[in-house]
């Protein structure tokens, strides 16, 4: 990585913008997306705790939601903090720690992508193959998908992040975003930026495609399988709960979709500030409530734990 000096400053460091709105604003904002993170934090480690404290949870499903759950408390605190920072003061970030940011944003975006389309195959074996789903999704195999899903993410975080590194950037040292994104980043480089960007296009493509056709294609054979059972309340249950999952799910690769395979599409910085939104803080806001924390099965586990812990607490 090179850093040129313009006129006679140096680049040392980049300036997130953030959102450019009104002054008195930023408070109010600054309120409402530290109660959005705090409820990210505190859900999923509500998750965490009861999948590992109840035996009755020590299943694949589980255990893959458990993982979500972890990834997601590393994927947002490697953006919000910093969004934060900059509704109460100018959030100033070192050349090397934008890249570092960038690359743990987008290893564990890419590993949750991944993450995503074991959940929805476990969902599709365990409901279109119930007699067999002990045999196919064993503890070892679950494991290794995991295992994959998160090297996966973090090989292609290097490839990207070491091209980025050979870059170099010049002035003006502002970042028009809340995090350091590629394209912004991209925008500021003073060589020659297409090896990068092809790069990184044609990972994205592979990334974001690859892993929602296998969703898209898992849930539509759910849907076949529960189309064949009599109407009645465990049908309408199916299907609620597979809409709310493909919303999410949909949401979440389709802003990303549009902000690395066709970023020419969105001609508004505030338009990709407000796609970045969704799956930066939106996603892992309801991620927690649609895939756990609704199922009574980690309800029962919650008030078990906290039974457990009043009664210590009166002994």
């Amino acid at each position: 990585m090179e850093i040129l000096s313009t006129g006679n400053q140096t680049i040392t460091e980049f300036v997130l913008l953030g959102f450019c709105v009104r002054a008195e604003l930023h408070l109010l904002l600054f309120t409402v997306f530290t109660v959005i993170y705090a409820s990210i934090i505190l859900g999923n480690m509500l998750i965490i705790v009861a999948v590992v404290s109840s035996q009755r949870l020590h299943t694949p499903m589980y255990f893959f939601l458990a993982n979500l759950s972890f990834l997601e408390i590393l994927y947002t605190s490697s953006v919000v903090p910093k969004m934060l920072e900059g509704f109460l003061q100018e959030a100033a970030i070192s050349v090397a720690g934008c890249l570092l940011q960038f690359f743990i944003f987008g290893s564990l975006a890419t590993a949750e992508c991944f993450l995503l389309a074991v959940m929805a195959y476990d969902r599709y074996l365990a409901i279109c193959y119930p007699l067999h789903y002990p045999l196919l999704m064993g503890s070892r195999w679950c494991l290794g998908l995991v295992v994959i899903a998160w090297l996966s993410g973090f090989m292609v975080g290097v490839v990207i992040i070491a091209l980025m590194a050979q870059l170099r950037f010049c002035g003006p040292n502002h970042i028009d975003h809340f995090y350091c994104d590629f394209m912004p980043l991209m925008n500021l480089a003073c060589s020659d930026p297409s090896v990068a960007q092809m790069t990184t296009f044609i990972l994205s493509v592979v990334c974001l495609t690859v892993p929602f056709g296998l969703i898209l294609t898992s849930y539509g054979r759910i849907t076949v399988a529960v189309l064949r059972v009599p109407a009645g309340a465990s049908r309408g249950k199916a299907f609620s709960t597979c809409s709310s999952h493909l919303a999410v799910v949909s949401t979440y690769y389709g802003t990303l979709m549009v902000l690395y395979i066709a970023p020419s599409a969105v001609h508004s910085q505030l338009l990709t500030k407000v796609f970045a939104l969704l799956y930066t803080v939106v996603t892992p806001f309801f991620n927690p409530v649609i895939y756990t924390l609704r199922n009574k099965e980690v309800q029962q586990a919650l008030w078990r734990l906290l039974y457990v812990k009043q009664t210590e607490t009166n002994d």
